[in-house]
């Protein structure tokens, strides 16, 4: 039976820049960082605090039409807006400030490829 995601894969234009988005502003870990074939394309797996499923920075031959587009994935964070103003201090952009609903309170953000993704408290 299925246990758990191993990843999810987020496209990129530009694998350098998004890695450097992804762990100097929001603070994910490499897990994996080799080459892939001709091309120069990466391999790049990156870890979110303790969570098992790992995010990939890599998008497939023929895909690149996904990258900066609204990813189908939501971020968790304890608090929307300290995130948020911790996140805008270093500089991410978001669609607007943290907005609260009867089901909870959530921020669109945007990545360093222009995708862009729900973060919100459980």
């Amino acid at each position: 039976m299925i246990t758990q995601v191993k990843f999810i894969s987020i496209p990129v234009k530009d694998q350098q820049r998004a890695l450097k988005f992804y762990t100097e502003k929001l603070g994910f870990r490499i897990a994996t960082d080799q080459e892939m074939g001709p091309g120069g394309q990466r391999w790049i797996e990156l870890r979110i605090g303790k969570a098992e499923t790992r995010v990939v920075l890599f998008t497939m031959e023929g895909e690149e039409a996904r990258v900066g587009t609204h990813m189908n994935t939501s971020l968790v964070c304890d608090d929307v807006d300290a995130t948020y103003r911790q996140l805008s201090e270093r500089g991410v952009e978001f669609e607007g400030p943290p907005k609260k609903e009867p089901w909870g309170s959530y921020v669109i953000m945007k990545d360093s490829e222009g995708n862009r993704f729900v973060v919100g408290s459980d």
